[in-house]
């Protein structure tokens, strides 16, 4: 469960200015993940408001943090650590639609793509600590917006990432997701995203 406090409308879009973002007008959307302070291990403990300008559409739940395999099992996977986002940061038309894929199973589901570089840290600790620390990288790695189950039709709520996220966006409430990403692709228009630290 969520802990990130409650937020207005505009309170939200006050602080996505802050970070240097800009309000879209209507026809496109803006999705803004909050970032709980308290950062519950391996928990989906942030938020997404998902904006259609002039309105806020949807808040739902999820994780912007990567999981337990991520910050323990990265070697295996090749990886100098996790990737762990800057917060604050504001990534404009940075995501379309696309395919997000399983590395393991190579199942599919339908998502929004990372399609611009962003910016992120990698943590190699190894503990259940996620640390914006380190060496800053910008790059496009895969860093996609997605849900927690490769069935369209799941309607399916999940409390633990896991592996659900190795730096990926992740919406835990797969009723949420599918509202959200059936208005995305139906526009068909590039996504900006702001991922804001809980304020």
């Amino acid at each position: 469960m969520t802990n990130v406090k409650a937020y207005t409308d505009s309170q939200l879009l006050e602080q996505v200015e802050l970070i240097g973002g800009e309000i879209p007008n209507i026809g496109k959307y803006l999705i803004i993940g909050v970032q709980s302070i308290e950062d519950a291990f391996n928990i989906f403990d942030d938020k997404f408001y998902v904006f259609d300008g002039p309105k806020f559409k949807q808040v739902s739940t999820g994780t912007t943090n990567a999981g337990k395999d991520a910050l323990f099992l990265f070697k295996n996977h090749n990886l100098p650590g996790a990737a762990v986002w800057k917060t604050n940061q504001w990534c404009p038309n940075t995501y379309t639609r696309g395919m997000h894929i399983s590395g393991k199973s190579g199942k599919k589901m339908r998502a929004l793509k990372q399609r611009k570089p962003v910016f992120f840290f990698r943590d190699s600790d190894e503990n259940q600590n996620v640390n914006e620390q380190g060496t800053l990288y910008k790059d496009s790695i895969g860093l996609n917006i997605h849900g927690v189950d490769y069935n369209p039709f799941s309607t399916v709520t999940k409390e633990f990432i896991h592996g659900w996220s190795f730096g990926c966006q992740v919406w835990n409430r797969m009723g949420d997701y599918g509202q959200m990403i059936n208005a995305v692709w139906k526009r068909n228009k590039p996504v900006d995203y702001a991922l804001l630290k809980e304020f």
